[in-house]
């Protein structure tokens, strides 16, 4: 019999965490899943640690390390649940997290796409992120776009997806090195509705040595090229690409890739963004530089989430 939920875990080197990672999935109180391990050549105790769990419903794969996009499709290519859902290998669920899931999912059988909200996890505090959505119940039906303008509605660690969904839009694209799941979940927007729920169900562990931090991870021109024509006919998804291309520039301006920079900005409706955000381009970078170490070292006590939103 197969299961309601897939749950996928990839794993690189996560031997500090992985443990309370598949603790909390085991927990849930909802119990028809499974739950997909991928091991992407994890060269700590990562491995050792997952193996030591007993339970009929965990599946473990090793394969050569060849990044977690490709890691992620390989789990859902040998998933066997109709909704499909994801956890980063640091990350923790609520034990209703499926349970949730799995009543909205029945409640509303024509949507394919459920998220909730998250909280993060310093190592000083936990605090939710803000959302541009208006609350009106204990969940919204949103469009992509306009419910992310300041976080993300869609979270790796926050996402439920119906499996047809795939075969309609693809999985990860694995040409994109950074940031291969919110590409996804752009495509994902221009298709489908998203149920967002207001209750904190995931546990997002912030960390400022990982890959989402580091001032060389942002969209490549790949991504944007992508899209090129699209957003030319749907202002929304122009508005959300461009807040990406804001922070690539940002990004770019940080490690003096001055060309980059010139060109992103080239490419940005400065009237569509904020008036913050346009002071921010015009900054000098040793300015930006010290904004970044504030910004740190607020997101450590809860104060913000992002010194660019």
């Amino acid at each position: 019999m197969k299961p309601y939920f897939s749950v996928i875990i990839p794993l690189y080197n996560k031997e500090n965490f992985i443990k309370n990672t598949i603790k909390s999935v085991l927990n849930q109180s909802f119990t028809d899943f499974e739950l997909i391990i991928v091991n992407d050549c994890s060269t700590d105790r990562s491995l050792n640690i997952v193996s030591k769990f007993i339970d009929e419903r965990l599946k473990i794969f090793s394969k050569k390390n060849e990044g977690v996009a490709i890691a992620r499709n390989f789990g859902i290519e040998n998933s066997k649940g109709d909704f499909i859902c994801f956890l980063d290998a640091d990350d923790i669920w609520k034990v209703d997290y499926l349970k949730i899931m799995n009543f909205y999912s029945i409640k509303f059988p024509e949507l394919k796409v459920f998220s909730c909200a998250i909280e993060i996890e310093t190592n000083t505090t936990l605090f939710k992120p803000n959302y541009s959505i208006k609350k009106t119940n204990d969940y919204e039906i949103v469009d992509f776009f306009n419910a992310s303008n300041e976080e993300c509605v869609l979270w790796t660690s926050s996402i439920v997806i119906n499996k047809n969904v795939f075969q309609k839009i693809g999985t990860f694209d694995i040409k994109i090195n950074k940031g291969e799941d919110t590409e996804l979940w752009i495509r994902i927007g221009l298709n489908y509705s998203i149920l967002f729920i207001w209750e904190v169900l995931s546990t997002y562990k912030y960390d400022l040595k990982s890959i989402s931090r580091n001032s060389n991870y942002y969209f490549e021109d790949y991504v944007f090229k992508k899209y090129i024509e699209e957003e030319k006919r749907n202002p929304a998804l122009k508005k959300y690409l461009d807040l990406n291309r804001f922070s690539a520039a940002i990004k770019c301006k940080l490690n003096n890739n001055l060309i980059q920079f010139k060109k992103l900005k080239s490419e940005i409706d400065l009237k569509e963004i904020s008036f913050k955000k346009k002071i921010l381009l015009y900054l000098p970078r040793f300015i930006l530089l010290v904004l970044i170490f504030f910004k740190n070292k607020f997101v450590e006590f809860g104060l913000t989430n992002s010194i660019f939103k």
